[in-house]
């Protein structure tokens, strides 16, 4: 079993709340919109997956791709930064996730934490929210969850404060 924390948009701002919530994680994924010094911080505290979001300049942009798409655990799982939800996904995903659908989808940039299941192509989507303090969003949010066997286990949505 992998415990993953999961966080999004970011722009530059690293609560320390991060590091207390993530603490027991063995990865931590980030969909994208790091801004600057954050996933150098991240990654020097739990090995780091991520995606660079439209904010994120070239560094972060030679280190990070625009998707990622791997396997863990036996389960199929893509990340990127501007990818839409189920029923609204954004042009650049939507001929992939319909033809070759990943097991689990994972978009940032809307600043809203959506969790819901896509029927059609039987796909959970996750988008985590905001950790960072830019935006319209009221709360910063993160995810927690473990995957084992290609499932998802422990979901939990937390909220790490206001912005």
């Amino acid at each position: 079993m992998t415990k993953i924390g999961l966080l999004s948009d970011t722009h530059s701002f690293l609560d320390d709340a991060v590091f207390k919530h993530f603490d027991d994680c063995d990865e931590i994924w980030h969909a994208g919109d790091f801004g600057s010094g954050v996933a150098e911080r991240l990654a020097d505290f739990k090995p780091l997956r991520g995606v660079y979001g439209n904010i994120d300049d070239k560094e972060i942009r030679s280190l990070y791709p625009e998707h990622l798409r791997f396997s863990i655990e036996d389960l199929d799982v893509w990340i990127t930064h501007i990818g839409g939800y189920p029923g609204k996904y954004s042009p650049q995903v939507k001929g992939e996730i319909y033809t070759k659908p990943p097991k689990l989808f994972i978009a940032g940039h809307s600043h809203i934490l959506k969790v819901m299941y896509d029927k059609k192509i039987d796909c959970m989507h996750i988008n985590p929210g905001a950790a960072g303090n830019s935006g319209w969003h009221r709360v910063k949010t993160l995810i927690k969850f473990s995957v084992s066997e290609g499932k998802i286990h422990n979901l939990a949505a937390i909220e790490i404060g206001d912005r």
